[in-house]
């Protein structure tokens, strides 16, 4: 359990000072302002550390960003080796999150559903019941056992 929480401290320390870097450290021109860490995750034996970011743009400044960080790798593992002062520096490795990805495929079945419930409820409008307005079968009452009898 204690190696889990240095994992998830050094995963903490390796996003704030990658993303402080890109931010103002590294001048190349292919990673923007557009390039956003979103997640990192350190494994087991902290010797291995995967950075998630998203990139907002089109496909070509995906594929830019990508080719920027790879370069730019030596440098942020050279920080992140002097914040953290372990005895290791993890080696990164950056993924693309597909979270944007997601969230916009999410929208867009929201945004179909509520279409389907507009077109619902607009044809319900005015729409009267088939048979009586409470369909439901209710007991006798007292006045017809009365006259039953």
């Amino acid at each position: 359990m204690a190696d889990n929480a240095r994992a998830k401290r050094l995963a903490d320390l390796i996003r704030e000072v990658v993303a402080q870097k890109l931010q103002r450290g590294i001048k190349d021109p292919r990673l923007g302002s557009h390039v956003t860490i979103t997640d990192t995750r350190v494994t087991g034996d902290l010797r291995e550390a995967t950075v998630f970011y998203t990139v907002y743009g089109d496909e070509e400044e995906r594929k830019a960003a990508a080719a920027g960080l790879e370069s730019a790798k030596g440098i942020l593992r050279s920080e992140v080796g002097r914040a953290a002062g372990v005895k290791f520096t993890p080696t990164l490795s950056f993924v693309a999150d597909a979270l944007p990805d997601n969230a916009r495929t999410i929208e867009d079945l929201l945004d179909k559903a509520r279409a389907s419930d507009a077109a619902v409820r607009e044809s319900a409008t005015g729409a009267r019941y088939a048979g009586e307005a409470d369909p439901y079968r209710k007991p006798a009452s007292d006045e017809t056992d009365d006259t039953a009898e």
